[in-house]
């Protein structure tokens, strides 16, 4: 199905187009937007073939925390890259480790310990589908977060310390999606509601950053794991423009929805798009964004000025969803509900393939 351009609705709230904070993200694998694609041929499906252009876009979300797994009783399991990919991939009818689970297009990530993890998870994913290392890229909101926290519920302090840096990315298949370099949004900050603080339908909210950030040394830098990034991609052979962002909002947005200063976000669900994205975002086709809310009950229309919905409603953290993958485009029926039940993570992968 041709996906036609539609013109994005005036977009109104000063708050929705609050300022970005100034960052340079990371690209991890070279400068983007030079086109390097591997060469023709090679494995792609599970071992079979790679999508060729014209096929559906296939994009999966997922806060992979920083595949170390927690457990209850307090132990915690390290999860490989190949284990992970794995246990996310899906075919056409939701299924994974099948001949028909072809070499995703985009991947939306949240809790990444920066470029070192980005990189290498990205490499795993090329020799997954027999492509050349450096066939995915990665965009990342930091390149070597600071550590915050302490054992991060895991009695073992060695996997405790793998959670210590987190951060939130972008991995693209460049034989399919073309990236320059002026498209890679500022990071920004979200919202939240600093603790002791009174709250009032978004009075009390702040940007979660210096000086509104977190009390004592331990936490001093985490409100670094909820800094967003976005980029705008192109799909070679077609020109379609393709909008992904990806954002982590901080625990205090289940109990109370902060977007920003005095702001609760969009629709009251704690989320807002950054200045900077927002720019990227008009002209684009195909939009995404993936997100750890940690928030129930956001409707599915709430991005709905952006033109998008959201896809999948089974819990996606133990019997919660707080995880949500908005789209605009033309996306494909799921016989899973766009939920991958058998990630391995504590949060289940969405996903959705978009025709094009």
């Amino acid at each position: 199905m041709a996906l036609r351009r539609r013109t994005l609705r005036n977009l109104t709230g000063g708050a929705l187009l609050a300022a970005a904070v100034l960052a340079t993200p990371f690209i991890a694998h070279g400068a983007p937007g030079t086109g390097e694609a591997g060469p023709d041929g090679g494995a792609a499906r599970e071992g079979s073939r790679t999508a060729a252009a014209g096929d559906s876009l296939r994009i999966y979300s997922n806060n992979m925390e920083n595949l170390v797994r927690n457990h209850s009783g307090g132990s915690c399991t390290r999860i490989s890259g190949p284990e992970h990919l794995k246990s996310v991939l899906v075919d056409d009818e939701g299924k994974t480790g099948t001949d028909g689970v072809e070499a995703p297009d985009l991947l939306v990530l949240q809790q990444l310990r920066g470029k070192g993890q980005a990189e290498a998870y990205a490499d795993q994913l090329s020799a997954k589908f027999g492509l050349p290392a450096g066939t995915y890229k990665a965009v990342v909101s930091a390149e070597d977060p600071p550590e915050w926290g302490g054992s991060h519920h895991c009695d073992s302090s060695a996997l405790g310390d793998l959670k210590k840096k987190q951060t939130n990315g972008l991995i693209y298949n460049t034989r399919r999606l073309g990236l320059a370099s002026g498209d890679v949004s500022k990071y920004w900050s979200a919202g939240w509601l600093k603790p002791g603080t009174a709250y009032g339908d978004g009075k009390g909210c702040t940007l979660y950053k210096p000086p509104n950030n977190d009390d004592g040394a331990a936490n001093e830098h985490k409100w670094r794991r909820t800094s967003a990034i976005a980029a705008r991609f192109t799909v070679k052979g077609t020109g379609t423009s393709v909008f992904a962002a990806t954002m982590h909002l901080p625990q205090e947005n289940a109990k109370h929805a902060c977007g920003g200063e005095g702001d609760k976000g969009i629709g009251g669900s704690g989320i807002r798009l950054g200045a900077d994205a927002t720019r990227l975002l008009k002209d684009s086709d195909v939009r995404v964004v993936g997100i750890d809310a940690n928030r129930t009950g956001i409707a599915a229309d709430t991005l709905s000025e952006y033109g998008m919905k959201s896809y999948g409603s089974k819990p996606t953290d133990g019997s919660r969803k707080i995880d949500y993958l908005f789209v605009r485009g033309s996306v494909g029926s799921s016989p899973v509900d766009h939920t991958v039940g058998s990630t391995e993570s504590n949060h289940l992968a969405l996903y959705g393939f978009v025709g094009l």
